[in-house]
């Protein structure tokens, strides 16, 4: 039997997604926000179809409508704390519990309703998490984060990723979830050393110095030279875009690695080898495309980043996965269907 390692492709090209792209946001600015959701049905489809495994791609079948209800509701209460806090209402405690308590069941139901739209070879995902354990992951796990000032951070994050794979299932198959919490405890420990190194040598170079001119000019009674603050701020904003560049995307990479290395589906495994420099190398040259072109290079820059994200993965068979997915056809009956999506919408803006 010939389990070879089956590659993810994207096939999609910059200048294919453009056309997309463009119509998308030119109808979105028209309808004011209203088509957005319909816009993001058509990108997600795109991106979708675009996707190959074994030969076969993979497929959304969201309903723009549940999309845009999602969005209202979130729009809604956005507009309810927004207006709270403007107004220095005491009802500002009741939106933030009303939020506390809605916010894991509307993300449960967006883990729903991403998943079973989402199908590969006529076979759907499914998403099986229950509301117990999303209380338990985004409320108790956010709120002991909050108190210990994030040191709790990546314990979170390790769990919400657990909840998420853990009840992930392709047809009849579950995907399982082994990475622990320490192994994220270390990548973000990595990240917290290199922000702090990368800031200590920004000061040093360049922001402590100016600083200390500037405030040698105030106690000599001398006007502040106006292009030393410039410098200051060409440095700082400078040092967060250089940040964002170098230390992002070898985080993303790291993370990602992480989490899918440490997934798999049944007996067939998830490999992801990411590199963090040629991710450092598109974010760089993206960033840089996108502003000498206005943002008219959004869609090349994200299908360049999704394609190197995507071929970064690939699945390894423990069967062929012609006979995987035909042993566990997908069996939704009509009653069965309509509860499992009647109240689950994306959120996600």
């Amino acid at each position: 039997m010939d389990n070879t390692p089956e590659q993810l492709r994207f096939t999609g090209t910059g200048s294919e997604y453009f056309g997309i792209w463009i119509v998308n946001l030119l109808l979105t600015i028209v309808t004011l926000g209203i088509y957005s959701s319909w816009a993001k049905v058509r990108r997600l489809q795109y991106f979708y179809r675009h996707t190959e495994l074994a030969g076969s791609s993979f497929d959304f079948h969201g309903n723009a409508v549940k999309i845009f209800i999602g969005r209202l509701i979130a729009l809604s209460m956005l507009i309810a704390y927004n207006l709270t806090i403007r107004l220095q209402s005491p009802l500002v405690i009741v939106i933030l519990i009303a939020l506390a308590i809605a916010m894991p069941w509307l993300l449960r139901n967006s883990l729903r309703f991403r998943l079973y739209n989402s199908s590969w070879r006529g076979t759907r995902f499914h998403f099986r998490g229950s509301l117990s354990g999303a209380y338990r992951v985004f409320l108790l796990n956010g709120f002991l984060a909050l108190i210990t000032v994030y040191i709790m951070a990546p314990y979170m994050h390790q769990r919400m990723k657990a909840y998420q794979h853990n009840n992930s299932w392709f047809g009849r198959t579950p995907f399982t979830f082994n990475a622990r919490a320490g192994q994220f405890y270390l990548l973000y420990l990595m990240l917290l050393a290199a922000i702090l190194v990368f800031a200590l040598v920004v000061g040093l170079a360049g922001i402590g110095g100016t600083f200390i001119a500037i405030t040698q000019m105030k106690s000599g009674g001398h006007p502040v030279d106006p292009r030393t603050i410039i410098t200051t701020l060409v440095i700082l904003y400078g040092a967060l875009i250089l940040a964002g560049i170098l230390i992002g995307p070898t985080f993303h990479a790291l993370i990602t690695n992480l989490i899918w290395n440490n997934t798999r589906l049944g007996e067939h495994r998830i490999e992801c080898k990411m590199s963090p420099l040629p991710l450092m190398w598109i974010s760089a040259s993206n960033f840089v495309l996108v502003v000498v072109t206005l943002g008219l290079f959004i869609p090349f820059a994200v299908v360049r980043a999704t394609k190197y994200q995507m071929e970064c993965m690939r699945v390894l068979p423990a069967s062929d996965l012609q006979e995987f997915a035909a042993a566990d056809p997908e069996v939704v009956g009509t009653v069965g269907e309509e509860a499992a999506t009647a109240f689950d919408f994306d959120i996600a803006l």
